[in-house]
């Protein structure tokens, strides 16, 4: 893992090592989606992870899906997150806050406004969202008229103002998992006929104005963008022209000179090659299931140049130092992933701690 604890320059950013932490929906915020009391704790005991990428923060009303995520619009969610970024920049680490809009992936039940959902197209995901009442289906979302998406992609620009505001040192803009980015590039959530749908550029073309308006708000080397060619999240299918689609995507995010490109891979490696050979600037992979003695391959190999990590970060405070000394791991808990309090969130154990406690 020699090349793994090498130095590496990220937009503006001296990163320590070649690891850095995979954003992670953690339900945690306050009603108003102010990050919650211990979310400074939370990121601040992972500094060591150099880059954090927090877990999605909504842009807007429209934007949330979950119950208790983050929002980035207001001046409350300003305030707390400067709390957050303070934390981590006296801890030593650096921030990208995810500007997340769920589109379809929302529930009236969960958003400030009870709105309906809303996408390029009105077609539901054919998956039940939780709510304060318990599990229920998605409805059928409101298309987005050419105006709205205007609106929608100003929402972005101010997220990202707000986010710089709030101290983060740059945005992460999530364009994977089956959110509202990725259901405009889905052949089976977009059957707009209009400019926004239809052909592979069509339908890479609000992902491309997004970037371009967070690029002219914050600057490139502030902006991170994430995708994840071919996982079927959220009821997203690519079709056949998926890989065509992300090739001329990453062509075009290319020549905004974004700070980096965070790869959610689900294994179709003559994509990932292609994209490694498009894209020039620093390329995060991030492989689901991989093994934690495959955790350099990426980066000996030249695919990536930081690995994103994700549950292993979550249960290790202290995952850096422990897979220096090659100490064991703790297990996580899938049952406090995600919900309110300090279980499962910032009471793992560091090594140190173990040890003091054995004494």
């Amino acid at each position: 893992m020699e090349k793994l604890w090498s130095k590496t320059k990220i937009g503006k950013m001296e990163l320590p090592h070649r690891l850095a932490m995979a954003p992670m929906t953690r339900s945690r915020a306050q009603e108003d989606g102010t990050p919650g009391e211990e979310a400074s704790l939370y990121y601040a005991q992972r500094a060591s992870m150099g880059l954090i990428i927090t877990e999605g923060a909504q842009p807007s009303d429209d934007g949330q899906g979950y119950l208790w995520s983050p929002g980035i619009y207001t001046e409350k969610h300003i305030e707390g997150w400067r709390k957050v970024t303070d934390a981590v920049h006296g801890a030593g680490g650096y921030m990208y806050i995810q500007l997340m809009h769920a589109g379809r992936m929302s529930h009236p039940d969960n958003t400030p406004h009870h709105g309906q959902p809303v996408a390029p197209s009105p077609i539901a995901p054919g998956v039940e969202m939780f709510t304060v009442t318990g599990m229920q289906d998605i409805p059928v979302p409101r298309e987005l008229s050419k105006e709205d998406i205007q609106t929608t992609i100003a929402d972005f620009r101010r997220a990202a103002a707000a986010a710089i505001a709030a101290g983060a040192d740059g945005v992460e803009i999530h364009g994977a998992n089956g959110y509202l980015i990725n259901q405009f590039i889905g052949e089976s959530s977009n059957t707009r006929t209009d400019e926004y749908g239809g052909s592979i550029e069509n339908r890479a073309r609000f992902a491309i104005e997004v970037a371009r308006a967070i690029v002219d708000e914050i600057g490139a080397e502030r902006t991170g963008f994430r995708i994840s060619p071919g996982t079927p999240l959220g009821g997203i299918q690519d079709g056949e022209q998926g890989p065509e689609l992300y090739r001329y995507l990453v062509q075009e995010l290319a020549q905004l000179d974004l700070a980096y490109l965070h790869i959610m891979h689900l294994g179709n490696e003559e994509l990932l090659r292609d994209i490694r050979s498009l894209w020039t600037n620093p390329l995060l992979v991030n492989r689901a299931e991989r093994a934690l003695e495959d955790l350099s391959a990426d980066i000996d190999s030249g695919l990536a140049d930081l690995v994103p990590v994700g549950v292993w970060s979550l249960a290790n405070p202290d995952l850096v130092e422990r897979l220096q000394k090659g100490a064991p791991l703790n297990e996580a808990d899938p049952t406090t992933f995600f919900g309110h309090g300090s279980k499962g969130y910032t009471d793992y154990p560091t090594i140190n701690e173990l040890a003091s406690q054995e004494r």
